[in-house]
């Protein structure tokens, strides 16, 4: 009882922080991009409370358990994306002063290729990434609190669907209200939380195992960042992947890059987005570790890896610790639904309603479309969590982090091809990106069906590349050079990219 005190506790706390940071005008800059004054330490926090979403709790940390420090990748990998976004995307993004990144798209590629672009994000954040943030929060919930919430219903799968619907609705009232403000003072305290519920696990599973060295003694296997290539998996090669799909998510992603656009100046957006590169350390650590320890402790006797986190919390921690871990995944959780519904609503209003409903549109009127996109994407998130929780009990021995990958990837894909092109090409042709962007869906089908034993991770490189060639060839005389798009605020934030840098290729050497 003491942890669902605890729970009940952070859920009033969020929303009264919440309401006390929403808009107190009608201004549309305000709503959508917190006055464009948000500074490296809000950037910072609220990006990676933002990133660090439930799956990475449970899905990640299950696929630790399987497959161990290889999982890691896809956390510290992520500072190759966050150093492209610092150096390269996020000046010229600043520079052109938009307020989304379909804005930008829109200006080197035309309105066609940037409503394909914004249609494309929306259909995925109001499916996808809705859906499976409010899955994994609700089966979170009810692995660690089954007991309690026996009262809501004794069907289990009921109790998912009902805590789904809840966790929805407390998190797109806050949005509606706040808009970007409120997400991000919302953000940082639930970066702080999650942090510490993430710790608290580490520590307790590793102390379960006996301690930091029993990882080399009991699990020696599962510490190299680098399996085999004919792994099914996790491969090597899945690493030519991710650097292109790091790329969409800290580059090209509007719900990540919509703080930086808020930047203050250049020099809070570079800091803040390179602190939160060596956040992801840490995050890598509390997130991977106890999957691997948990492997330690119990062999390959676990049957569903994704119970992993709720079966530390359980079994090793004690009362009290329990909702204060709860309440950290909550905020994992809820600060990605909470980001996603403020970055839909930015979409949505200025990307579509402004262009090709109410041209003259005053702030007031974007500002109720977006508010109406939230309510209408909260059904949708609604009807994919749904089914990924059928998806889910319909084979529960899987890490379903990746079912979710895959189907990402599909849509990604085609991103990648298009902000690649549109920061690279000078008056590209617009035909070919866009027949090149298209191309990347059935082509991801195709090689799927043709070559089933290929990794998903590298299926993506060989789609991306192909698109990349396409529209390189019939642009070759109208690239730039990669030095003429590198821009530093100052020598120290060059200096803190290198570091950021150099620590990554460290770390890859000595885990290999």
């Amino acid at each position: 009882m003491i942890d669902f005190i605890i729970v009940v506790v952070y859920f009033i706390l969020i929303f009264l922080i919440a309401i006390s940071g929403r808009v107190k005008s009608n201004s549309a800059e305000e709503y959508f991009l917190s006055n464009r004054n948000l500074k490296w330490y809000s950037i910072a926090l609220s990006t990676i409370a933002t990133n660090v979403q439930g799956y990475q709790f449970l899905g990640m940390m299950g696929s630790a358990y399987l497959y161990g420090l290889a999982q890691a990748n896809l956390e510290i990998n992520a500072i190759q994306g966050i150093l492209i976004a610092t150096f390269i995307f996020i000046p010229i993004y600043l520079r052109e002063k938009i307020f989304t990144i379909t804005d930008f798209i829109e200006k080197k590629l035309g309105k066609k290729i940037a409503l394909f672009y914004s249609l494309s994000n929306i259909a995925l954040f109001a499916t996808i990434t809705l859906g499976a943030a409010l899955f994994w929060g609700a089966y979170a919930a009810e692995m660690v609190f089954s007991e309690q919430l026996l009262f809501l219903h004794s069907n289990r799968i009921v109790r998912i669907g009902i805590l789904i619907f809840s966790l929805g609705v407390f998190s797109a009232i806050y949005t509606y209200l706040g808009g970007l403000n409120a997400v991000v003072k919302t953000d940082i305290i639930q970066f702080l939380i999650l942090l510490t519920g993430g710790a608290i696990v580490c520590y307790f599973s590793i102390n379960a195992l006996g301690g930091w060295e029993q990882l080399y003694i009991k699990t020696p296997e599962k510490m190299h960042l680098h399996l085999s290539s004919d792994h099914p998996v996790l491969p090597w090669t899945h690493l030519l992947g991710l650097f292109f799909l790091n790329i969409n998510y800290w580059c090209a992603n509007q719900s990540i890059m919509q703080r930086a656009i808020a930047a203050k100046n250049l020099s809070h957006a570079q800091s803040g987005l390179m602190i939160g590169g060596f956040l992801k350390y840490l995050m890598a650590i509390v997130i991977v570790i106890p999957g691997i320890a948990l492997f330690g402790i119990l062999g390959d006797s676990f049957n569903e890896p994704d119970l992993a986190f709720p079966y530390i919390v359980n079994t090793y921690l004690p009362v009290g610790l329990k909702g204060i871990v709860l309440c950290g995944l909550f905020a994992s959780l809820m600060s990605t639904i909470d980001s996603t519904f403020n970055s839909l609503a930015t979409l949505w209003s200025i990307d579509i309603y402004s262009k090709y409903f109410k041209k003259n549109a005053t702030d007031s009127e974007k500002i109720n479309s977006g508010r109406r996109a939230i309510i209408f994407s909260f059904f949708t998130a609604l009807l994919m969590s749904m089914i990924l929780l059928y998806l889910k009990f319909d084979s529960p021995e899987s890490a379903f982090t990746h079912t979710l990958n895959s189907l990402r990837y599909y849509i990604n894909c085609g991103i990648v091809v298009l902000i690649i092109s549109a920061i690279f090409l000078i008056k590209p042709k617009v035909k070919v990106i866009l027949i090149a962007f298209i191309m990347t869906i059935p082509l991801n089908f195709l090689i799927q069906f043709l070559f089933t034993e290929i990794n998903y991770f590298l299926r993506a490189f060989i789609v991306i590349i192909f698109g990349l060639i396409i529209v390189f060839f019939c642009n070759r005389k109208k690239i730039l050079s990669f030095n003429s798009i590198l821009n530093s605020s100052s020598i120290k934030n060059t200096y803190i990219g290198i570091i950021l840098l150099l620590s990554l290729i460290l770390i890859h050497i000595v885990f290999h």
